[in-house]
C-alpha cells in the first residue's frame, strides 16, 4: 500500500502546469500525482475546478486577503492556451485510439 502524500502549497504556475499534464496524459491523476509529488485529491480538485471555471478558479483564495503575484493578462491566456493544447492532444488520442480499434475490428 502506497503512503499518501500530504497536501503542500504551491504557486498558481504549478497548478496550472499539473493541470496541463493531468489533461494531456488522458486525466491521470494519479501519475500527475506522483510526478509533481502532491496529493491525488489536490490534482483532482484542480483540474475539476479548471474545467469549471479555467485558469482564474485554480487562485488559492484561502487566508487573510493581501497582495499576491497576479499572473498577467498575457500569462494567463499563455497558460490557457497551453492547456487547450493538452485538451487536443488528449482528444487526438482517443480519436487514434478509436481508428485503431476500428481497424482491428474490436468497434
Amino acid at each position: 500500500m502506497t503512503k499518501d502524500i500530504k497536501p503542500r502549497k504551491t504557486t498558481l504556475e504549478e497548478r496550472i502546469r499539473i493541470v496541463e499534464y493531468c489533461i494531456a496524459n488522458s486525466n491521470d491523476y494519479s501519475a500527475a500525482a506522483k510526478t509533481y509529488r502532491c496529493s491525488y485529491g489536490q490534482v483532482y480538485s484542480w483540474v475539476k475546478k479548471y474545467n469549471a471555471d479555467g485558469v482564474d478558479d485554480l487562485k488559492d483564495r484561502r487566508g487573510r486577503t493581501k497582495p499576491e503575484e497576479e499572473l498577467s493578462e498575457m500569462e494567463k491566456l499563455k497558460a490557457e492556451n497551453r492547456l487547450l493544447r493538452a485538451e487536443k492532444k488528449k482528444q487526438q488520442m482517443e480519436i487514434d485510439l478509436l481508428k485503431k480499434l476500428e481497424e482491428i475490428g474490436m468497434r
